[in-house]
């Protein structure tokens, strides 16, 4: 996946978002606190009006979106809207736990 954004170390919080989306807003400070107390994440957002492809490739149908990636960028983990900080950190932790362990993805809800 081209996120125009190089991925993290461990793992990489993808944020989908657009303009005038409110709960993008809080959804943000949410990613970005969690990036900067979790070592070797990374927090990219993504403008979903300009990103179609990325939106289509990974079945975004609205904002905010958010994809767990492992250091592979593998996608582990997606969630539609406003995400709580604690399920954000359980989120990571399993993708840095498939990855370290087997490998193996998981696509369902935060």
């Amino acid at each position: 996946m081209d996120l125009g954004a190089p991925l993290g170390e461990r793992a990489t919080l993808v944020h989908f978002s657009t303009a005038f989306c409110q709960p993008c807003r809080a959804t943000r400070r949410v990613l970005a606190e969690v990036a900067a107390i979790v070592p070797g994440v990374r927090h990219v957002e993504v403008d979903a009006e300009s990103r179609l492809d990325l939106v289509q490739a990974h079945e975004v149908t609205k904002t905010p979106t958010v994809l767990v990636l492992d250091s592979s960028g593998n996608v582990v983990k997606k969630a539609s809207g406003q995400p709580r900080k604690a399920d954000v950190i359980a989120a990571l932790a399993l993708a840095v736990d498939r990855v370290s362990h087997n490998g193996s993805q998981q696509s369902d809800g935060m």
